[in-house]
């Protein structure tokens, strides 16, 4: 562990944390909530807002996959994105939906400020960010994809979108 340089719970809860916060508006599978606790914990991330239906912690399937992260990133559930959406603009947040739409950023050609405070909406598996929730976002963020299949498992595509925000701040 000390080769790897991982830090405990405690110096994790202590660490400077990523101006970002991760959003997951009804997300089908625990597993998928557990893989992306797993991939907030990586990056640093700031907090995970739970909303609607989605699994949140205590619960198995996170556990699973989550590997010990649900106790360690900070996490807040919500009944809805508008409840999420509106305590991030208090706290100074860009929110952005990280979804295929017209008009949207391509991820790779995006430029944040290295402190700008960036919430990012991951949808359900199926029917993705709902439309009401990307009309209160500043826009949306697609992942360029070059072959046949145009989507990414949710857990993949927070991945992809988290360490692009996070490598240029490291």
């Amino acid at each position: 562990m000390a080769e790897l340089g991982r830090k405990s719970v405690e110096e994790f809860k202590g660490s400077d944390k990523m101006p970002i916060i991760v959003v997951l508006e009804n997300i089908r599978s625990a597993y998928n909530v557990g893989s992306v606790f797993r991939t907030s914990d990586a990056f640093l991330v700031e907090a995970i807002y739970i909303i609607g239906y989605s699994a949140k912690p205590p619960h198995k399937e996170i556990k699973k996959t989550a590997l010990g992260a649900e106790e360690t990133v900070t996490w807040k559930y919500f009944k809805t994105s508008v409840e999420a959406v509106e305590e991030l603009r208090v706290q100074g947040y860009n929110v952005y939906a990280a979804e295929q739409a017209e008009g949207s950023y391509k991820l790779n050609a995006i430029g944040f400020e290295p402190d700008e405070k960036i919430a990012v909406v991951f949808g359900n598996e199926v029917t993705g960010v709902e439309q009401s929730t990307i009309h209160l976002c500043d826009g949306c963020i697609e992942i360029p994809q070059l072959g046949m299949k145009h989507s990414l498992n949710i857990a993949t595509a927070a991945g992809v979108v988290l360490w692009e925000l996070v490598r240029g701040r490291v």
